[in-house]
């Protein structure tokens, strides 16, 4: 399998694709760290680090909150890329299996992770976020993500979504889709909603080998004051 098909595949990573991260840079090590777990599918590594790496260029330090985080990579990555972060909080309606191999192969590796990613399982309406959090989340469907980016601006606190699976009955289209296909329009109008909110918006994308849905929207309050 070649480098572009590996990032965009569904198939779990496995030790048998440990020589494709023989490398000694961090983004090898976790990949290996990946691979020993066996859980995961090698699409979602890709995305989380490269949407990781993006999120960390803009916004340091801060509690986590990965919102409907899944098996919490995002989480970890960000912790490893930043140690300033205290700690994470994976937020799901549901924690799948997978996350706990996960996390021990993660924690394995770096032991300073022990004790610093916790799971809580709700629908993340019924979690209390805080002004100094950073809120993340990667392709929560639909209007899933209208609503993090809702409680982000209610709170006043940093976010970064990748969304996907517009539903446009739901989702609000702002009237664009006359210049742009439905999806941007969302997007777009997401971004308009951010600064309307009083934040500053910072747009980006990931890899499209990875993922068609690779639009990464980060935004953060005009009078955000650290700490």
């Amino acid at each position: 399998m070649t480098g572009s098909r590996l990032q965009s595949s569904k198939s779990r990573l496995t030790p048998r694709q440990m020589d494709r991260f023989a490398g000694p840079s961090l983004f090898d090590k976790i990949g290996r760290a990946v691979c020993t777990a066996a859980t995961l599918p090698a699409k979602e590594f890709f995305e989380a680090w490269e949407a990781a790496r993006r999120i960390r260029r803009q916004f340091r330090g801060g509690r986590i909150v990965d919102m409907a985080g899944g098996h919490g990579l995002l989480a970890h990555i960000l912790l490893l890329l930043d140690d300033s972060s205290p700690q994470a909080i994976v937020v799901d309606i549901n924690r799948p299996a997978s996350s706990r191999s996960l996390a021990a192969a993660l924690v394995n590796e770096w032991p300073r992770l022990q004790g610093r990613i916790s799971y809580v399982t709700t629908p993340i309406e019924a979690f209390d976020i805080q002004p100094d959090d950073l809120i993340v989340s990667l392709h929560a469907c639909g209007a899933l993500t209208d609503t993090i980016l809702e409680m982000a601006v209610i709170m006043g606190s940093r976010v970064a979504v990748l969304p996907c699976c517009h539903d446009l009955k739901r989702c609000d289209t702002g009237g664009l889709q006359g210049w742009m296909d439905g999806p941007m329009a969302v997007d777009a109008t997401r971004a308009a909603k951010l600064r309307a909110g009083g934040y500053t918006v910072f747009t980006r994308t990931i890899p499209s080998a990875i993922t068609p849905q690779n639009r990464l929207l980060l935004g953060r309050p005009q009078d955000y004051r650290s700490g």
